[in-house]
């Protein structure tokens, strides 16, 4: 019984962990593309801000 039950904590453990990866690495692309995007926006800003 007692085996079973450290089974499924480590199961639990293991599960929390890939979430937390998961999130992690959702979290840098989206900063990563919110960067990108940021840098291409301001760039076409400033060209239509000189061309007025």
């Amino acid at each position: 019984m007692e085996k079973e039950v450290s089974k499924q904590r480590k199961q639990l453990g293991a599960t929390l962990i890939e979430y937390a990866l998961l999130v992690a690495l959702i979290a840098i692309v989206c900063i990563a593309a919110i960067t990108f995007m940021g840098t291409q926006i301001s760039t076409k800003m400033s060209g239509t801000a000189g061309q007025l």
